[in-house]
């Protein structure tokens, strides 16, 4: 018996942060069951880079770290399949897993917040916030700005961050399973340094 709370996961070739969107195609009955248990609860899934495996057949390894997707909106492709439309929330840490009988992984876990006591920005990362505003006035063209405040929460700016920048799903696994969002930050000040040096 335990009291962790556990969570259906979709192990994926992708890593979903936390504030991000991501458009998905739903066919195998596995996921669709998930989906329609999802909303009959009112609750997320949880979406986790693959370690070992494909995303279709047999039940995949995922990595021990992932993050709650919420369901946004959903409909059909002209294929006949299900579309969703979901956005990262929680991180959490896996505890352990087990298969049901459908090939659902589903997991015990722990949820996972951010460590600082503060998340306001720092100074040192003050060409990270000037790097997204660039990045988000061209990916976000017409679209309404983001509040102000927002550029000087470290936590959201170090995840915009990872969402946009060209990183390789390693990289981004590696900023999602850490706690400190300077310490986020700092990475990705360290991993632009080094490509400019």
């Amino acid at each position: 018996m335990t009291d962790a709370p556990s969570l259906p996961l979709f192990p994926l070739q992708t890593v979903l942060v936390p504030g991000a969107a991501l458009d998905l195609r739903i066919f195998e009955r596995r996921y669709l069951d998930m989906v329609g248990e999802c909303g009959r609860n009112g609750c997320g899934f949880g979406v986790c880079l693959i370690l070992e495996g494909n995303e279709t057949g047999t039940p995949a390894t995922p990595v021990a770290f992932g993050t709650e997707a919420v369901i946004e909106d959903f409909g059909n492709t002209p294929e006949g399949l299900l579309s969703l439309r979901v956005r990262g929330k929680r991180r959490f840490h896996v505890l352990r897993t087990r298969v049901r009988d459908t090939g659902l992984i589903v997991a015990d876990i722990e949820w996972r917040a951010d460590a600082a006591a503060s998340s306001r920005l720092r100074p040192e990362h003050a060409l990270l916030v000037e790097l997204l505003r660039r990045i988000l006035l061209q990916v976000d063209a017409g679209h309404i700005d983001p509040d102000p405040a927002l550029f000087e929460d470290a936590a959201w700016t170090g995840w915009r961050l990872a969402e946009l920048l060209p990183l390789s799903m390693q990289q981004r696994q590696v900023l999602l399973q850490l706690d400190d969002p300077h310490a986020r930050l700092q990475l990705l000040l360290d991993g632009i340094a080094a490509e400019i040096g």
